[in-house]
């Protein structure tokens, strides 16, 4: 409540204004937080994808995403498809564009023969450009992690990432 003081009389008014101010501060900080918050929890499909030191490639306006879960179960875009319906299901996410790239996703403990069955299965239904996808990390100086260890955080997941040959060490 807010009182105003009158030097005539000596007299105490109370105005009656609601002082808003503490209001909008609280709203801004909500705002703030809801901002920060809500790309967060917009994660389509709970992967545990590998990191990689690859610099990341563009991302297109609309891209397809297959994904290879922990159970070998597939999930186009944010919809679980079985096996034999992929290719149908690809068709219609790519409207029929065979020249889209496919970006694969597989979780961690997904073996790589899982991953190469995966592609074998896309190139059969004619998709031939496929990116593969994991969580961008720092670059890989001095020896590898230890089984077991956890690698180091990453900056953001799903970045696509370009393949880089190998070069032969000497």
């Amino acid at each position: 409540m807010a009182i105003r003081l009158s030097l005539e009389e000596d007299r105490v008014e109370e105005t009656h204004e609601i002082n808003v101010t503490p209001f909008i501060d609280v709203i801004l900080v909500l705002l703030i937080i809801f901002m920060v918050a809500a790309p967060l929890s917009t994660v389509d499909v709970n992967v545990d994808l590998p990191a990689s030191t690859a610099q990341p490639a563009p991302r297109p306006e609309k891209p397809v995403f297959v994904t290879l879960k922990a159970d070998l179960s597939l999930v186009l875009g944010e919809t679980p498809v079985k096996r034999e319906e992929l290719g149908f299901a690809l068709d219609q996410a790519a409207r029929g564009d065979k020249e889209q790239r496919v970006f694969v996703r597989a979780d961690r403990s997904v073996s790589y023969g899982s991953i190469m069955e995966l592609m074998n299965l896309l190139r059969t239904t004619g998709y031939l450009k496929i990116g593969l996808v994991g969580l961008e990390s720092g670059p890989a100086e001095g020896p590898s992690p230890q089984a077991g260890t956890e690698p180091a955080p990453a900056s953001h997941e799903g970045a696509p990432m370009e393949a880089q040959p190998a070069e032969p060490k000497p």
